[in-house]
């Protein structure tokens, strides 16, 4: 069953956070990922308000949404982000339908 990332992103430093955004597809494509949602329009009804970026990317498994995470070509990448930006990852498993 697929894997996906649900991303919610709050950017501080928008110069620094591209440093993030032009490594972090690469790690991304290594694992087959595919991005399904990337900061377009967004409206928060229940919950929390709505953060600037909502990004959703879709994996072959469940196991290589972690295994990307966990990769060293994703911690690289993300450590352009730290510091400049507040985001909650989650990851779950999709289901045949």
């Amino acid at each position: 069953m697929k894997g996906y990332w649900i991303a919610h992103v709050d950017v501080t430093d928008p110069q620094q956070y591209s440093q993030y955004t032009q490594r972090g597809p690469a790690a991304f494509a290594l694992f087959g990922g595919k991005f399904l949602a990337r900061g377009g329009r967004s409206q928060a009804l229940e919950g929390r308000d709505t953060p600037q970026r909502t990004v959703i990317i879709e994996f072959p498994s469940y196991e290589r949404a972690l295994a990307c995470y966990r990769s060293d070509e994703y911690q690289e990448a993300m450590s352009h982000r730290q510091g400049v930006a507040h985001a909650e990852i989650v990851i779950v498993e999709g289901f045949a339908g």
